[in-house]
């Protein structure tokens, strides 16, 4: 019996969007199977017989899965196509080859790790809190930070009016009162939108810079801002455990 998978993991496995954003598409309506128009998120295909278009355009199956670890520059947003034609992260791996997705986000003026991939199911295990996979940034902020802060972001604060972050690894790396900016190690493993800076305007700071070095052990410190390279399959997997 050939395998049966749902719509929305189909399209993300072959590069056309995330899960969540794929569900959307099919109660929009955009996606037909077989030429008939699917709205239900229930529905499954099967992918080496099923015809799957979506608005109007057949898609294709992507047999070779590709990881790519970018070192993301400022300016740049973190989506597939950007309706203000500003430049996307997409513009900087066009010669990865597949179509692939962003596995999480950065802010416009976040720099740093990111990995991009067609693996739909790598995306979901690296996004999801569940799964824990730690992300390394290092903050620098205006201000002197003190312990009382410090202990505040560990223990968790308040964000987005009532969200209260899960602990997280904190460390000061330097302060210097001559420039009055300070610079810390925070480590998380959620991904709520801006949320490093939400927690640091959560004990008063303001972020002047902000750059994530690591997702789980994987660094991009011997990759320039604004290069790419792939991830090794050990690498995938340490992730994907």
């Amino acid at each position: 019996m050939e395998e049966l998978i749902r719509l929305q993991k189909f399209l993300a496995n072959n590069g056309v969007a995330s899960r969540r954003k794929a569900e959307e598409y099919i109660l929009e309506g955009k996606l037909k199977v077989n030429g008939k128009v699917v709205t239900e998120l229930g529905t499954k295909v099967n992918p080496k017989v099923d015809k799957v278009e979506f608005l109007e355009k057949e898609i294709r199956v992507k047999t070779e899965k590709v990881y790519v670890l970018l070192n993301k520059p400022i300016d740049y947003v973190t989506t597939v196509k950007d309706q203000f034609n500003r430049n996307t992260v997409i513009d900087l791996v066009k010669n990865a080859g597949g179509n692939l997705l962003p596995v999480g986000r950065l802010d416009m003026f976040t720099s740093g790790a990111l990995i991009l991939t067609n693996d739909g199911d790598f995306i979901y295990h690296v996004t999801h809190p569940k799964h824990e996979v730690e992300k390394t940034y290092t903050v620098t902020l205006r201000g002197k930070v003190t312990n009382e802060d410090v202990s505040k972001l560990r223990e968790g604060v308040i964000i987005d009016e009532e969200y209260k972050t899960k602990p997280a690894k904190v460390k000061i790396l330097k302060i210097d009162e001559e420039k009055n900016i300070s610079r810390l190690e925070i480590i998380i493993h959620e991904g709520k939108n801006r949320q490093v800076r939400k927690m640091c305007e959560a004990i008063g700071k303001k972020v002047v810079a902000l750059h994530r070095s690591k997702i789980g052990t994987i660094d991009v410190k011997d990759l320039k801002i604004g290069k790419w390279r792939y991830l090794s399959k050990k690498e995938v997997e340490i992730l994907m455990k």
